[in-house]
């Protein structure tokens, strides 16, 4: 009798979000589900727009879906009353894209570290500054630098602190909105083995919801890739086997776009990056489809659903005409 798969940390099904705009109502969000398991990562990727950030703000219950749920550690994490959401807020930490706007300009290192600490109560005075000192010591920042403001330090520093204060309450999920996207090229390497590493090493081994739109940065991280377009994901499977053969046009539209790089098992046309449809007016059918170099009258018709490949174990894409079909 085989084992059952493991219950995944955090599971996402079916989120739904509008915003109303001046030209009209935009659905940010249109059937959005994934899993994570505890100690990975999944990256979400996409263009601007796409709705990787919403996605994150409805995980950090920063912003409401109309509907879909978020069950998080077997919680159902949208419809936690305020005082135990508050209460369970410990166990979700977050990097933001800015660390520049993300810490306190009139705190030092120390007091930011440790304050998530005494927002939830976790030790005394005394054992809050030793964890913030071991924290600062665990992101490779001197001891010199507990007593410094944010203005003190570097970019790299600062993104350092930030990752130091994510971990302070050992979180079992940290959401990493763009870390090093405002970070020189030469620190981000620097930062992502850092995350690495942290990850292995922390006791709660959290799992890392990774939000980006570097993909060389997302091969490096993540366990599994998730590539969303217009509110929805149309290709999920383990980042290895994305990035060697996409199946999903718009993913290989992606791949190809990076410099030196090959798109997968079917040539795309060098791509031509066009303007997506606006999200005020979608297209019917695919919202691919017109940018899409291998549409069929389908696909002007019928929205694809979000499938498991039946010619692959652990990869889904929604596509009428999946690449590699030939």
């Amino acid at each position: 009798m085989s084992a059952s798969p493991p219950v995944p940390l955090l599971s996402v099904r079916d989120l739904h979000k509008t915003f109303a705009s001046r030209a009209g109502p935009v659905t940010a969000l249109h059937g959005v589900g994934f899993d994570l398991a505890a100690g990975s990562t999944l990256a979400l990727v996409g263009e601007s727009g796409s709705g990787k950030t919403t996605t994150a703000r409805v995980v950090l219950r920063l912003a409401t879906p109309d509907r879909g749920s978020v069950v998080f550690d077997g919680a159902d994490w949208l419809g936690l009353p305020a005082r135990e959401l508050n209460r369970r807020r410990r166990d979700v930490g977050v990097v933001f894209q800015d660390p520049a706007t993300s810490l306190d300009p009139r705190l030092t290192i120390g007091e930011i570290v440790a304050e998530p600490l005494a927002i939830h109560g976790i030790g005394a005075r005394a054992e809050r500054r030793a964890r913030a000192a071991a924290l600062v010591a665990s992101v490779e920042l001197p001891a010199s630098a507990l007593a410094r403001l944010p203005r003190e330090l570097s970019g790299g520093q600062r993104q350092r602190v930030a990752i130091a204060r994510a971990l302070a309450t050992e979180p079992r999920l940290v959401v990493l909105d763009e870390p090093v996207s405002a970070l020189d090229v030469s620190v981000r390497s620097q930062i992502l083995n850092l995350l690495r590493d942290l990850q292995r090493g922390a006791p709660s081994r959290p799992a890392y919801l990774f939000i980006g739109h570097d993909l060389s940065v997302v091969r490096w991280i993540a366990d599994r890739t998730a590539v969303m377009y217009m509110g929805r994901i149309v290709e999920e499977a383990p980042t290895p086997v994305l990035f060697a053969s996409p199946r999903h046009p718009y993913t290989a539209l992606l791949l190809a776009s990076r410099p030196r790089e090959t798109p997968g098992p079917r040539s795309l046309p060098r791509p031509v990056l066009t303007e997506p449809p606006s999200p005020v007016d979608p297209p019917p059918g695919c919202p691919f489809h017109p940018r899409c170099a291998f549409a069929r009258p389908v696909c002007a018709q019928e929205m694809p659903a979000l499938v498991s490949d039946p010619t692959e174990s652990g990869r889904s894409v929604a596509c009428h005409a999946p690449l590699g079909d030939d």
